[in-house]
């Protein structure tokens, strides 16, 4: 699914489980995945790792064709900062990066000087 998000989308969402600490990631990747349920850790296809997921309330309806709900989750891949802080994304972010710490139900993720450019950006020396 597109990872360029809108409030629309996320009309449904109730809560936010974390399965990593989001304090210690300068950015997660946010995407929109069709899942089997409203609730519980969804199923994960992609190379990388799920660090977070949204649970929707009970009013969401399922797509009538398919039958299944989408839901945001959020996920980091191998050559993300966190895992190669010298690597492709030292500074700069992919494009469905947000900070974390800007993530909430019914709210798309931010990008932030810290998602955008790393914790140096953000440190008096890296101002």
């Amino acid at each position: 699914m597109s990872s360029l998000l809108n409030e629309g989308d996320l009309l449904h969402e109730d809560s936010v489980v974390w399965l990593e600490s989001p304090d210690r990631l300068d950015y997660v990747r946010q995407a929109l995945d069709k899942t089997m349920r409203r609730r519980g850790k969804p199923r994960y296809e992609r190379d990388g790792r799920l660090v977070g997921y949204t649970e929707l309330d009970k009013t969401a309806e399922a797509d009538p064709d398919s039958g299944l709900q989408l839901r945001r989750v959020f996920f980091l891949l191998p050559h993300d900062r966190d895992s190669e802080p010298e690597g492709p994304y030292q500074a700069g972010a992919p494009g469905e990066a947000v900070d974390p710490r800007t993530i909430a139900p019914r709210r798309v993720g931010e990008k932030t000087p810290r998602s955008q450019r790393g914790s140096a950006a953000i440190t008096p020396a890296g101002r």
